[in-house]
């Protein structure tokens, strides 16, 4: 199969969570675990760092994949989704896996995948970490895919944990409490390994606190920890929390040399070290059009904080969201003094741009229906000024089709 056959049939034959929903989440390790014996046990290969978290596990990931590389070393990052091309899931110092290594992967294995019926993630995963091993790589950054304790990656032993942020996403797989969403994400938590929580909240520190001890886990809560403060080339307020979680993520990781310099290199290079895109990346100025990958409450809620602060004359906010999508929660924070041009990603997850419109006037947001995110950005585009701002988002999917 050419590289387009391999990936539509990975597509079309195996369940995956971005198009499907909860229906491709089967909430368990055993087929990960068991394809990864036959494989060689490839996460038992190389050294990592595993991070969870409902916001800012993507762009911690980045940052320290960054600094790690800075440093000198060989550095696996594994993350998802993708926004553009599937290799960008899997990369060695910013590289992308080869489309030949794609190809040959799923050639290799296509019978072990018939026969035990993995989902897409867990081929990924297992990809991913087949790929690590075969380069050697010195340290891999891992992010957990949706959860953690019964995430497909949650096979390794990391040197560290990292737990980014935890909000109400995702609530019809992990739990509708910030509680038990946080016992999910804790899941990561390994027997002595150290972990690191980026931002402490109310609910979840006891929780954070009591599953430490009792796998005899070193933690520590960056937000109160004595960290400095650094700049990254990464733009959004958002940020700086996660700065902190990942400074502290690397002070717990031992037998590697992290100096000063390859930190605040790392961090101001993170876009050219590691490809990320999609975090309030500025598209083009006159008129200025940013997008931003947030998509829940938590997230949206510290962007659109951003975006009201941003000078401009009128504001454009080209919208489209998941299906599954708690639009009471995030469409208080969207400004009613914006014009909106409601759309759909084009998944089959993707919610109807006109009920999106109808749901969006209950919050006294006006705008007008577009057939794809595309056309509503030209139209956005078209209508504004030079002083004006052009605002995509409200899903990954959405950000995809336009960056």
């Amino acid at each position: 199969m050419t590289y387009t056959q391999t990936l539509d049939w990975m597509f079309a034959q195996l369940p995956i969570y971005q198009n499907k929903g909860k229906s491709a989440f089967n909430g368990k390790l055993d087929t990960i675990l068991l394809f990864s014996k036959a494989l060689g046990s490839p996460e038992k290969h190389f050294k990592s760092i595993h991070v969870a978290g409902t916001n800012g596990k993507g762009s911690s990931s980045h940052m320290l994949a960054s600094i790690l590389q800075e440093a000198g070393y060989k550095v696996g990052l594994y993350t998802s989704p993708h926004l553009k091309d599937f290799r960008e899931r899997i990369r060695i110092n910013g590289e992308m896996i080869s489309k030949k290594d794609v190809i040959s992967f799923i050639a290799h294995n296509k019978q072990f995948f018939n026969d035990h019926k993995l989902s897409f993630f867990e081929m990924t995963v297992a990809m991913a970490f087949k790929h690590f091993a075969d380069e050697k790589v010195d340290i891999a950054i891992i992010e957990v895919g949706l959860g953690g304790r019964l995430d497909s990656t949650n096979i390794i032993t990391p040197e560290v944990s990292l737990i980014t942020n935890i909000g109400l996403d995702h609530t019809d797989l992990l739990g509708d409490t910030i509680a038990k969403i946080a016992v999910e994400k804790a899941g990561i938590i390994k027997e002595g390994v150290p972990v690191v929580v980026s931002e402490s909240q109310e609910e979840t520190t006891s929780i954070f606190k009591t599953i430490a001890k009792e796998k005899n886990a070193t933690i520590i809560f960056a937000d109160s920890a004595s960290i400095k403060e650094y700049k990254t080339s990464l733009l959004g307020y958002y940020q700086n929390k996660n700065i902190k979680g990942v400074v502290g993520t690397l002070q717990q990781l031992k037998n590697f040399v992290i100096k000063e310099s390859a930190i605040i290199n790392g961090l101001l290079n993170v876009v050219v070290n590691t490809g990320l895109m999609g975090r309030w990346q500025v598209l083009q100025d006159s008129p200025r059009v940013i997008c931003d990958t947030a998509h829940n409450a938590e997230g949206l809620s510290l962007t659109m904080q951003q975006l009201k602060a941003q000078n401009y004359k009128e504001l454009f906010i080209v919208l489209g969201v998941v299906k599954d999508k708690n639009l009471d929660a995030i469409f208080p924070y969207f400004p009613k003094n914006a014009s909106y041009f409601f759309c759909s990603p084009k998944i089959e997850r993707g919610l109807d741009a006109t009920l999106l419109q109808q749901r969006a006037s209950d919050f006294l947001l006006k705008g007008a229906v577009y057939l794809s995110v595309k056309e509503a950005l030209e139209k956005a585009k078209s209508l504004a000024g030079k002083e004006d701002l052009i605002y995509v988002g409200g899903s990954t999917f959405v950000v995809a089709e336009i960056v």
